[in-house]
């Protein structure tokens, strides 16, 4: 199954690593950039090295390949059991495919979008070595385009992203966060936009998300009983002409429904 949730945790609160594992999120990353000051950057990555976790459901966010912390962070990485980095303000595929020479191991990627130039070298970060999907960051994104960060000028981009992941043969990308911890009626709104999208994941900033993320990921009753109709009347009448609900079942609807039914079991 592809990890629908994925939960920050500041890289300097050791004492929520546990804590961010046991609330069911499918991945958790450990963050050292936006949540940990530059002040607290070096003790956040030392600190690293004297936690037990289950580092195959850990992803660990480095800072940008600009910033002054990068070399350190993927020394880090190398020093660590890391299976997953998280690489934010993703730009230049080269970066990339320099880093994971350098650590001589490989590590699964995920190229943050979050810059008009990031996007534009899209193609390149997705088939840069590692990298099996990409996440979105909208707030930066918005930032750096002097945009609004709300979904209608998000829009634009985020479809990119499916889009440009789907032509280059990887997994659904991770959509962004939802800043307001409180509205969990936004949080649903934006991760099933997503979703109908073509998004496959979505970035959590807090425990009490994840739960009605991962259902928001996931196909709701109605959608699982229309694809068992669906196949059930396939089934009734083996190359034959089939309708359901009044609309005929062809190919393409038939596939649809049948990875609803897949990702109802995931």
């Amino acid at each position: 199954m592809q990890a629908r949730t994925y939960l920050f945790v500041p890289g300097d609160r050791t004492d929520r690593f546990a804590k961010a594992l046991a609330t069911g999120a499918d991945r958790v990353i450990i963050d050292l950039e936006d949540a940990v000051k530059p002040a607290a950057k070096a003790a956040a990555r030392a600190g690293l090295a004297g936690v037990s976790l289950d580092w195959s459901r850990v992803v660990l966010r480095v800072n940008d390949a600009a910033s002054p912390w990068w070399a350190e962070d993927w020394a880090a990485v190398a020093a660590l059991p890391v299976v997953a980095v998280l690489v934010p303000k993703a730009e230049d595929p080269a970066v990339i495919a320099r880093a994971l020479a350098d650590l001589g191991r490989p590590v699964e990627v995920i190229p943050q979008i979050e810059t008009a130039r990031g996007l534009e070298e899209l193609d390149g970060l997705l088939r840069a070595p590692g990298v099996r999907r990409a996440a979105f960051g909208h707030l930066d994104f918005a930032v750096d385009l002097g945009a609004a960060p709300d979904w209608e000028a998000m829009l634009l981009a985020r479809a990119t992203l499916v889009l440009r992941s789907r032509l280059a043969g990887r997994v659904a990308p991770i959509d962004s966060v939802t800043p307001d911890i409180a509205d969990e009626a936004a949080l649903r709104r934006e991760a099933e936009a997503a979703r109908r999208l073509g998004f496959g994941g979505k970035l959590l900033i807090h425990p009490r998300q994840v739960a009605p993320a991962f259902a928001a990921f996931g196909p709701s009753e109605a959608e699982v009983d229309w694809a068992r109709r669906v196949l059930a009347a396939l089934e009734a009448e083996p190359g034959g002409a089939v309708s359901v609900d009044g609309k005929m079942i062809d190919k393409p609807v038939a596939d649809a429904a049948r990875r609803v039914l897949a990702l109802a079991k995931a």
